[in-house]
């Protein structure tokens, strides 16, 4: 708990001392946590790169990921956040799952945590059951739990080709 108090100390000192310059007014990153600690789920390729990538990404189930990038935790003002400097929605970003969900557990208005992954190849659903292999490198934001089995290897996307699965929810 005494952790939990600490990160809500930080986050208010961020509200009021950031004044990191961005590129979209809609959206701000406020704060990156470059700390890296044992978790469950892979850490940040690069910590030392967690928060200077593009706020605005793609977002989408895709198959495989090559590289995770940093976790992300969402806040929307109205859904009870603090508002941030004009923007309508920022982010805290970190470099291992398990701050970025007890921050998304304490904090009014936040998401659970988006993974941002870096695929180099991937595998593109212009319409349902097509499958085009795009070879064109891509970062964007899944849900955690997709991370599970989806490391790619380099076989996954001609197997998959091959045996195509449904998308995921």
């Amino acid at each position: 708990m005494k952790h939990l108090a600490l990160i809500a100390l930080a986050v208010a000192a961020t509200f009021a001392a950031c004044r990191k310059p961005y590129s979209d007014p809609t959206f701000a990153m406020i704060r990156a946590d470059r700390t890296v600690s044992p978790s469950a789920f892979p850490i940040a390729l690069d910590p030392a790169r967690v928060g200077t990538y593009p706020e605005e990404t793609k977002s989408g189930a895709g198959y495989f990921y090559d590289d995770v990038l940093e976790y992300r935790v969402w806040f929307h003002p109205e859904h009870g956040a603090i508002p941030f400097n004009g923007t309508n929605d920022y982010f805290m970003t970190f470099a291992t799952y398990e701050p970025a969900e007890a921050v998304s557990k304490t904090l009014p208005g936040a998401e659970e945590p988006l993974v941002l992954i870096r695929e180099l190849e991937s595998i593109n659903e212009p319409e349902p059951g097509r499958y085009i292999h795009d070879r064109k490198p891509r970062i964007t934001e899944w849900q955690v739990r997709w991370l599970a089995g989806s490391k790619r290897t380099p076989t996954s996307i001609q197997e998959f080709m091959q045996h195509p699965r449904p998308q995921r929810d």
